[in-house]
């Protein structure tokens, strides 16, 4: 498809000629060699893998990292692996006015699953553990990181200013600035050795939140597991994605967590850029379901709205976009959500609720379609099945977590939503059977 510059009416490409103008600068398409009249409308995909990637202080012109990823042999000594395709997980080339560069793509390095047949599913959470050469770019200790993110100050502070809350009492990333004997900060790395973890800004490495999934994003009403946006349309998302990939200037009431250096936006996306990613993460669609055959579904059906589940996991969307309170905070009564807010807590993990920059005092109740292709469950990812789930088993303190566990943790409950744990085996096989096919 191109759209119309200057048109004759018998042009011989007539038949993909929109009639309507979108007003963008025409002089490359009238004034230059390269001039047809026209401008070819782009794919929405390629600005989820190619307009948004290769952050400026997350790119690398070091020749030898270069020279790994150009041999195979190199590459898969440091972990290295091709998709199916050919491509390499999350890394590109970047050209630049300094050369040629190595970045990484931003939404959809965390948002592109692998499904069993070797294809990428974009949107959902990721399941690539990576290699050697890509965590040398996302460690939060590389010069380029620092440098961007607080020049001039060390690694502990700069951790710090990413993730502490100093308004919270005995505030446990207060760890990070002063790290008494034997806490070594980088020892942090082990608690995300289940791929689909982040220790996201704003979040903390000790309350962590499992990537989400972004299809079907358009019908849900609030952004992050804590709820801290509104979802309204596509400008949300669009103001959503710049303020996570690089413009959040980080202030809390009086608290300001980053230093004057640190308080720069250094680069934007366009809002043409950003309308066409939220289109296009408001068009994506889950896989093929290889569960719809399973004959215990029916019955599944009947336990599912019997027990009710549909209470909260409202049908069609199995989400009723309403929030559930954190244990230990009440609202105010005149609170501006309080027309979604459920009076009764589940009883999950309220850490990142209530002890982190996304705490709002709410989780939101999250969609049960896809849960067959996710992987993790709990806003921590705590558990990685749903047969897991289930497992009344996990309540106990001796139990071993299949997901996150915590820092030096072997072992813990898993609290919370004990709807179904006492579900006789034969229906919860059969709810299980009918929530994969959701």
């Amino acid at each position: 498809m191109f759209v119309q510059a200057i048109t004759p009416p018998d042009h011989p490409l007539r038949g993909d000629i929109l009639a309507i103008p979108v007003g963008t600068d025409p002089n490359l398409a009238l004034k230059t060699r390269k001039g047809t009249g026209f401008y070819k409308i782009p794919s929405l995909r390629g600005v989820w893998y190619r307009g948004l990637f290769g952050h400026p202080y997350l790119r690398s012109y070091d020749a030898k990292l270069a020279e790994i990823l150009r041999s195979a042999d190199d590459f898969k000594k440091v972990g290295g692996h091709p998709q199916k395709d050919g491509t390499v997980s999350a890394l590109r080339w970047v050209p630049t006015a300094k050369g040629l560069a190595l970045g990484i793509q931003d939404c959809a390095t965390c948002h592109s699953r692998v499904l069993p047949n070797g294809s990428i599913l974009d949107g959902a959470p990721l399941n690539d553990p990576g290699d050697g050469v890509f965590r040398t770019f996302v460690g939060h200790d590389s010069a380029s990181f620092l440098e961007f993110f607080s020049p001039g100050e060390p690694r502990d502070m700069v951790a710090w200013r990413f993730w502490a809350v100093p308004w919270v009492p005995n505030d446990i990333n207060e760890i990070l600035k002063s790290p008494p004997p034997g806490f070594d900060p980088r020892d942090l790395g082990a608690l995300f050795s289940t791929v689909g973890i982040v220790p996201r800004f704003n979040s903390s490495p000790f309350y962590p939140t499992k990537i989400p999934d972004l299809i079907g994003v358009k019908d849900r009403k609030y952004i992050d597991h804590t709820a801290t946006h509104l979802l309204r349309g596509p400008e949300d998302l669009m103001r959503y994605a710049a303020l996570v990939s690089c413009c959040d200037i980080a202030d809390f009431g009086p608290h300001r967590m980053l230093t004057d250096k640190g308080r720069r936006i250094l680069y934007r996306f366009s809002d043409e850029l950003l309308f066409a990613l939220a289109q296009y993460i408001f068009s994506l669609e889950p896989p093929q379901n290889p569960n719809l055959g399973d004959p215990r579904a029916a019955a599944g059906m009947k336990v599912f709205d019997r027990e009710p589940c549909g209470g909260c996991h409202t049908p069609p969307l199995y989400t009723n976009n309403k929030l559930t309170l954190a244990a230990g905070f009440t609202p105010p009564p005149d609170h501006p959500l309080r027309g979604d807010i459920l009076a009764i807590p589940v009883g999950t993990d309220p850490n990142l609720a209530l002890k982190t920059r996304k705490g709002t005092g709410f989780y939101k109740i999250p969609s049960l379609r896809g849960v067959w292709y996710r992987g993790l469950f709990g806003h921590d990812g705590s558990v990685r099945s749903l047969e897991e789930w289930f497992d009344p088993a996990r309540l106990r303190d001796d139990y071993v977590p299949s997901g996150f566990k915590g820092y030096k943790v072997t072992h813990r409950a898993v609290p919370g939503h004990e709807f179904g744990l006492n579900l006789k085996a034969e229906e919860k096989g059969a709810l299980i059977a009918f929530l994969k096919t959701l």
